[in-house]
């Protein structure tokens, strides 16, 4: 089955990193239709399913693996829902933190983690595809410590959690939303 939208799944062996996402413009669920929200889900929630599928068979110890760590890139949208936005984007990576947790606790014993970050506003190009490129100097005000995040900050969250210094870290989630 073909990988959908913005997608970036690394599987090094021992790691995984599962930045599936799309987003579509922003509008109300009542202004949704049947198509967007599939689209949304498949790609969110379906394509992260199917690469941590992939990087157990590849890292199981079940199956002669030597073990490794896999990071969901989820959202803090999963938190607040989004209304008015993206809630159906916010379902599907409530959907992400469930995976998260459920594998976490299916496959410790097999010296897999599985943990997630949950990105804030962050100043990436995904809010150009909602209809809105300067969405995070919008909202930035909201935020407690008034600024977006940066891909960097969000990547060396990532880093931690496929470390060796996370090594009895399994099933958490570490929110990069600058207090929000």
């Amino acid at each position: 089955m073909p990988f959908r939208g913005v997608f970036i799944a690394v599987v090094l062996g021992t790691a995984l990193v599962n930045n599936a996402g799309i987003l579509e413009k922003q509008m109300r669920v009542d202004e949704m239709d049947a198509g967007r929200i599939s689209r949304v889900l498949a790609a969110n929630v379906t394509d992260s399913l199917l690469c941590c599928r992939e990087a157990v068979r590849r890292m199981s110890t079940k199956y002669g693996g030597a073990g490794g760590a896999i990071v969901n890139v989820s959202s803090v949208a999963a938190r607040v829902g989004s209304p008015g936005e993206y809630v159906d984007y916010a379902a599907a990576k409530g959907a992400v933190n469930a995976l998260t947790l459920g594998l976490s606790k299916e496959v410790a014993e097999e010296r897999i983690r599985v943990n997630a970050v949950r990105p804030g506003f962050i100043d990436t190009e995904i809010h150009a595809s909602g209809g809105e490129p300067g969405r995070v100097d919008r909202v930035k005000a909201f935020v407690p410590m008034k600024r977006g995040g940066q891909p960097e900050e969000v990547a060396t969250a990532i880093l931690w959690l496929l470390s060796d210094e996370a090594s009895y870290v399994t099933g958490t989630f570490i929110d990069l939303a600058g207090g929000r």
